[in-house]
């Protein structure tokens, strides 16, 4: 474990496992680093550096005033994550969900930084105005509930589908429950509200990134089954892989399938 210090002093948690290429891994919103631990083995053995962090506001890493919750710091944060894994070094960039979308505008930011790209659940973010009004709104009335009940809101009932699964027993499931409900919640709903919602869509941007991505979703994962398909479609150098029987948390409900495509996927890039 280490910190990292933010261009403005937040203090971000890392962790850095393993030797080799770089491959950070960006989580989903309201979730944390802990959300990746079943990764981390598989992706060291295949000869993965299995970098892990936590956005500002989230995990372990410090919260920030309300002014410093901006998508393009969140980009920063980042690319301060890598320099400090490993300076220099292309990495696989990649996340679940929102660590997807960021994970992309890191690539539009930083392209000679970026190697490769993993796309777990995700999708370009929304471009249509309705829509994204839609999930403006859905993101303040999570951030409300945040505020009225705490954490434990996201890791039960309907919630938990989206943050550990759909099936909580799962160790990794309840790794990451802990973790999540440990979380203080005026962070985390500021960081929606801040960053989350209002993040700019990259549609029209996807077919300028020009290096190898792995869009992965899973099979029952109907909120982004489409998005990963124009993803695949429109980015230059994609690969498509559909997770049978998974959901939206693809990395824990469907572990071994996960790790088994990623793992080929770095191969093919000469990772290991």
């Amino acid at each position: 474990m280490t910190r990292v210090e933010a261009s403005d002093g937040v203090r971000l948690h890392a962790e850095f496992h393993g030797d080799g290429v770089p491959v950070v891994l960006s989580c989903g919103y309201a979730t944390t680093h802990e959300n990746f631990r079943p990764q981390v083995k598989p992706l060291m053995e295949a000869g993965a550096r299995v970098v892990l962090w936590d956005y500002r506001g989230h995990g372990r890493s410090a919260a920030a005033a309300p002014g410093s919750y901006t998508l393009e710091q969140v980009v920063d944060d980042l690319g301060r994550v890598l320099d400090a894994a490993s300076p220099g070094v292309p990495a696989v960039v990649g996340g679940l969900s929102l660590g997807g979308l960021v994970s992309l505008h890191f690539a539009l930011a930083h392209p000679g930084r970026v190697r490769a790209l993993l796309l777990i659940d995700s999708g370009p973010g929304f471009k249509n105005p309705e829509a994204a009004a839609r999930w403006q709104g859905q993101v303040e009335k999570t951030a409300a509930i945040l505020r009225e009940k705490g954490m434990a809101a996201l890791t039960s009932g309907r919630a938990a589908s989206t943050t550990v699964g759909r099936d909580p027993d799962l160790p990794a499931a309840r790794a990451a429950a802990a973790a999540i409900e440990a979380q203080d919640p005026e962070a985390v709903a500021e960081f929606g509200r801040r960053v989350a919602g209002p993040a700019p869509a990259v549609i029209d941007e996807l077919a300028g990134i020009d290096v190898p991505a792995l869009v992965l979703v899973g099979e029952e994962d109907q909120a982004y089954l489409r998005a990963g398909e124009v993803m695949a479609a429109r980015l230059p150098r994609a690969s498509h892989v559909v997770l049978p029987g998974a959901g939206h948390i693809s990395n824990i409900e469907a572990e071994a399938a996960f790790n088994a495509a990623v793992v080929r996927f770095l191969r093919d890039q000469g990772v290991g």
